[in-house]
């Protein structure tokens, strides 16, 4: 499977994805920590995946977004952005009204 094949492939199969540098456990960059507190706050489950495992991957991902920076956020297949879009749709609420609209699980605190 070619590298452009495993990326739609993981946008497709899981309901959130953030392609990120680090884990979710362990971010290695501030962007992607933000990232990761922001979808765990809201309780929403999601893949995490480590681009910093394959230049492969940090390449292929921005060639599939055409989004230059990484983290990058899909949900339910569509791109939604990197960090400074998705934290500014949190702060309005934005992203907890995306995550309702698509049929994604948070928990009620964070989406009231």
């Amino acid at each position: 499977m070619g590298i452009e094949q495993f990326i739609d492939n993981e946008v497709k199969s899981n309901d959130i994805v953030l392609f990120m540098k680090g884990t979710p456990q362990f971010p290695q960059c501030g962007f992607s920590g933000q990232l990761v507190q922001i979808l765990d706050h809201l309780g929403a489950p999601y893949k995490g995946i480590n681009v910093l495992e394959s230049d492969d991957l940090r390449q292929g991902i921005k060639t599939y977004s055409q989004w230059p920076t990484i983290p990058q956020l899909y949900v339910k297949g569509e791109f939604v952005g990197g960090c400074d879009i998705v934290r500014e749709m949190f702060q309005a609420g934005e992203l907890q009204g995306l995550l309702k609209d698509k049929g994604v699980p948070t928990r009620d605190r964070a989406t009231a």
